[in-house]
């Protein structure tokens, strides 16, 4: 996202200020985010540079026995960690930037947090999909650069996606080309060569892999952090804001719970299940936060059972808050999400804690019950707040008698009072949070209101008072799910259409070169059926006839007929071009299919046999120059993990998973979800 040059992909079609980019992006974009997610690039290449310099220290710790040598390691290791740790925390400053996200009119409303995108660098798909277009598929390489070009424009764009649901449909056709893409040109047999190397959105730790898989589970995070993106920047001083905002935040939680249940074992920690599963309670408990303001928009009437809901659906809001907070305090997640965010969701919590304590003392202190009240409703609305009641006292008892309903809403507003004077205490300790403006005030103006409102009740009897006030039973009449990610909505097509159906023409399938076969009509039969839909294939041939001697075989796929390509055509429609021939002889080309059994070992990035699954800081010290040398040679293995290392048999991190050994291979039809189930792993 740093690069300010237009991609190369760039269409001029429309002037003026949508003109010269794909829809959906705009790398010149001159914003806030724009300058955060540079500023998040820069920190990352530093990070990069600290975490090598730290593994090139631990590897000469370990190799050298002089003792001075040794000191003056040491001494340099402490000056790199404490680097790493100021570079951390700067990156933590980024992700806390959420002022910077938040929508631009004024308001008056804690700021939500968004998630910020994955960086990555750029990728050359270049030579090794021209080379395996000539040796898998024997077909001039050449007539793709166009259709190459336009993948490597695509994934250009989506480095810079515009904060809009063009950007999102923008990620979402490059994630479904991406199944197409690894469907034709990544067989699980074998590494193309393409490095895709990508930075933890929390740590800026690379993650570096030949392993399309990682591409794919980074592109879903972006989608989802673009959810987030733009629902903290709806207008949430509107119903229609609103309304979008949570709909954005139950995306976001939908996409991200994809990303967990669908790709397993990710070796990044900002996409490592435990962290997921964080994320997706925090943007749930947003839109949960977004539905409360959506009731109170129109303003909060000063009545009985207007306020007993207030209650409960502000207690909801401060207890979904509550669990996030819990969640972000649990290892492993605890030493990577950001500190602010937690103190964050400890604040939200107590909070709206606090404004149900307000809500419902608000109602004690305010509604005496009158004559033409209807007692049994009142009762049982009130009696649906509480688990329980204190000693000595009964919800009925408490409606009618003035004393007592005054002592009840009176520990109420001190347990509200306890609740902000919490939140702000916690806000004075985090330094980025106190630095938030509106979050101050809008503590602030909550704690001075239960002040004033306790202040004007009666305080001469306060000491004699010992009634606790109990705790609210949240409930709401909103729930909030997440919602699975719909990508059949976005259509596309395959960039590289042209090969032939992708049930056929596929990485996992090996064919011969094209055979040119000269067909003679002899006493007006061919001598072989066809059969199949597209391509069409060779059936009951006869022996008898020249096609069988030219070398034609049963089972054979005709690719072209005449010179003129047909790997969609179907069977009428290649019959209809031999008949049109007459008796005159006809060229075409068929492939044979080859076998393809083989096997691989199944290595991961962080795991072996008999090892602790552990989530490990991958980070390959080559140059980019020699990358295009992982063809003809193994890849060395210096990278630092964090994780337990097994001396005796070290996992490689550039290989791919692959079926085992003399396993059958089931044809079926391939799509761009063929590889989208719960069985996907990144290693």
């Amino acid at each position: 996202m740093t690069d300010a040059l237009p991609p190369r992909g760039c269409q001029a079609a429309e002037p003026a200020e949508d003109g010269y980019f794909r829809k959906g992006c705009n790398p010149l974009a001159e914003t806030g985010r724009s300058k955060l997610q540079n500023q998040r690039a820069v920190l990352n290449q530093q990070i990069l540079r600290a975490v090598r310099m730290r593994a090139g220290a631990e590897n000469l710790l370990r190799a050298t026995t002089n003792n001075k040598v040794r000191e003056q390691v040491l001494l340099e290791l402490s000056f790199v960690n404490s680097d790493l740790q100021i570079l951390k925390e700067e990156l933590e400053g980024l992700n806390i930037s959420v002022e910077v996200y938040q929508n631009t009119e004024e308001t008056f409303s804690i700021p939500l947090v968004p998630l910020g995108l994955k960086e990555t660098k750029e990728v050359d798909f270049t030579l090794p999909l021209k080379d395996f277009i000539l040796e898998h598929y024997s077909e001039d390489s050449s007539e793709y650069e166009d259709e190459i070009a336009d993948l490597m424009d695509l994934r250009q764009a989506c480095r810079t996606p515009s904060r809009d649901e063009a950007g999102i449909e923008m990620l979402i056709s490059y994630f479904l080309q991406l199944g197409y893409v690894e469907n034709r040109f990544f067989p699980p047999t074998r590494h193309m060569g393409v490095l895709f190397t990508w930075y933890d959105s929390f740590t800026g730790v690379p993650v570096c892999q030949q392993n399309l898989l990682l591409e794919k589970a980074s592109i879903l995070f972006n989608i989802g952090a673009l959810y987030t993106q733009i629902g903290t920047r709806c207008n949430r001083q509107t119903q229609a804001g609103l309304e979008n905002a949570v709909d954005a935040f139950q995306r976001a939680a939908g996409v991200l719970s994809y990303l967990k249940e669908t790709f397993t074992h990710t070796p990044s920690y900002d996409m490592s299940p435990a962290m997921l599963n964080v994320l997706v309670k925090m943007m749930l408990a947003q839109a949960q936060e977004c539905v409360f303001e959506q009731i109170g928009l129109p303003g909060i009437r000063n009545e009985f059972f207007t306020l007993v809901k207030m209650t409960q659906e502000v207690a909801k809001v401060g207890e979904v808050y509550m669990l996030v907070n819990t969640a972000m305090n649990q290892e492993p997640v605890k030493e990577n999400i950001p500190y602010s965010w937690s103190k964050l969701a400890q604040i939200k919590s107590d909070h709206y804690k606090a404004l149900a304590h307000y809500f419902i003392a608000t109602v004690l202190c305010d509604h005496e019950l009158q004559s033409g009240d209807d007692e049994d409703q009142q009762e049982k609305a009130l009696s649906q707040l509480y688990d329980y009641m204190p000693e000595g006292l009964m919800v009925l008892t408490v409606l009618k008698d003035k004393v007592q309903r005054k002592q009840l809403g009176k520990a109420h507003l001190r347990k509200a009072i306890v609740y902000h004077e919490e939140a702000l205490r916690v806000c004075g300790l985090c330094k980025k949070l106190r630095n938030i403006d509106v979050l101050q005030e809008v503590l602030t103006a909550a704690h001075k209101r239960s002040l004033l409102k306790y202040a004007q009740q009666e305080t001469e009897d306060d000491f004699l008072s010992l009634i606790q006030a109990p705790d609210i039973l949240p409930k709401t009449e909103y729930k909030i799910e997440t919602i699975a990610p719909q990508f059949s909505k976005v259509k596309v097509k395959d960039f590289f259409h042209r090969l032939g159906p992708l049930t056929v023409f596929s990485a996992k399938q090996r064919w011969t070169a094209p055979r040119t076969i000269h067909i003679h009509h002899e006493e007006g039969e061919l001598g072989f059926g066809l059969k199949g839909g597209s391509p069409v294939q060779i059936y009951c041939l006869d022996p008898v006839y020249s096609a069988a001697s030219m070398g034609l075989k049963e089972g054979d796929y005709i690719v072209s007929v005449g010179g003129v390509d047909c790997k969609w055509l179907g069977v009428n429609e290649v019959l209809e071009k031999l008949r049109n021939v007459g008796e005159q002889p006809i060229e075409i080309e068929v492939i044979s299919c080859q076998d393809t059994a083989s096997s691989m070992h199944n290595k991961s990035a962080t795991y072996s046999v008999g090892m602790q699954k552990t989530y490990s800081l991958i980070c390959l010290a080559m140059e980019e120059d020699k990358i295009d040398q992982t063809k003809k040679a193994p890849l060395k293995l210096p990278f630092l993990s964090w994780g337990t290392k097994n001396r005796q048999k070290a996992a490689s991190t550039l290989c791919l998973p692959s079926a085992v050994a003399g396993s059958s291979q089931i044809k079926k039809k391939l799509s761009p979800f063929t590889l989208l189930n719960t069985e996907s792993s990144l290693y």
